[in-house]
């Protein structure tokens, strides 16, 4: 681990300074993906949670350590940390017959050749897991990489959540990319991919979800290649508070050391430090963004 984790190791100091007059207020939820997924990822999500630099953790109720690592997610005060349902269709799916690649999955939901049937029991048993271990229904659904808004998976998956609506309505994260500014997010070799990922379905996604009452984040924050280490991940990351909105998701991917195979252990790795670390509260400080629960974001203010 860095040794900017530590404060006591030198003063915390901003790594890009903000405009001279930032919007005041700004609130973001960061939200760690892959909970469940192995031992190193949960532990991550767990430490940051506690530090209150996350308020959000996504689950993959398919993964290896869900039936284990489930149980540690009871301790957070529901209206603290938002616990949601990561949607999983290409890593640990419940249903073999369910898992594809991504460039398959993305190309047959397109052209509407998906197993609409299969679709649906797997998103039923995905939530009926969820459920089970945590003792009530997901905050938020959104997707390992981003499946939930492609075209009959979302179709399927707000029709399975018709069906459970309840008086706590989960609220769907949307892959909205942030609005262009110059920024280090804006700036990177990798700012196409934010684009890439809203067009394969948030338009079609906030229509239909809007439809029926779900609300949304207003941006996805926290898109990059996985490349550059420590150094890159804290530019970036500055970049991205500065060019938030109100009520946007920045999603992160952290892990603590693992023995488990992982091939973004090193970017995980990194993800945590930075997250971990005083430099990422001296960022939040200088660009006025405060972070917290999205669903207590998306609830009317007084």
């Amino acid at each position: 681990m860095s040794d900017e984790a530590s404060p006591a190791a030198r003063p915390a100091r901003p790594l890009l300074a903000a405009p001279p007059s930032p919007p005041a207020g700004r609130r973001v939820c960061v939200c760690v993906d892959d909970y469940g997924l192995h031992s190193g990822i949960d532990g991550a999500a767990l430490r940051l949670a506690d530090l209150r630099r996350v308020h959000a953790i996504s689950c993959l109720v398919g993964g290896k350590s869900w039936g284990v690592s489930s149980r540690s997610l009871c301790r957070f005060n529901p209206g603290g940390i938002d616990i949601g349902l990561h949607l999983d269709f290409t890593e640990a799916p419940l249903f073999g017959a369910s898992r594809h690649s991504l460039p398959e999955l993305i190309v047959a939901s397109h052209l509407r050749l998906l197993d609409r049937r299969l679709i649906r029991a797997e998103i039923c048993a995905q939530l009926d897991a969820f459920e089970q271990a945590m003792g009530h229904g997901p905050a938020f659904v959104d997707g390992h990489q981003h499946v939930h808004q492609l075209p009959m998976v979302r179709s399927e998956l707000l029709a399975e959540l018709q069906t459970r609506r309840g008086d706590a309505q989960p609220w769907i994260r949307s892959t909205r990319a942030p609005h262009a500014r110059r920024s280090a997010a804006t700036a990177s070799p990798g700012h196409v991919k934010p684009r890439v990922i809203e067009r394969l379905g948030a338009r079609g996604l906030a229509v239909a979800a809007s439809s029926l009452g779900y609300p949304q984040n207003q941006h996805l924050l926290g898109v990059y290649d996985f490349q550059g280490g420590r150094g890159r991940y804290r530019e970036l990351l500055a970049g991205w508070l500065l060019s938030a909105s109100d009520g946007d998701v920045l999603m992160c991917h952290p892990s603590l050391s693992t023995r488990d195979a992982d091939p973004l252990i090193d970017a995980r790795q990194a993800e945590f430090d930075v997250l971990s670390s005083a430099g990422f509260d001296a960022d939040l400080r200088v660009n006025q963004v405060q972070l917290g629960p999205m669903s207590q974001m998306l609830m009317p203010r007084s």
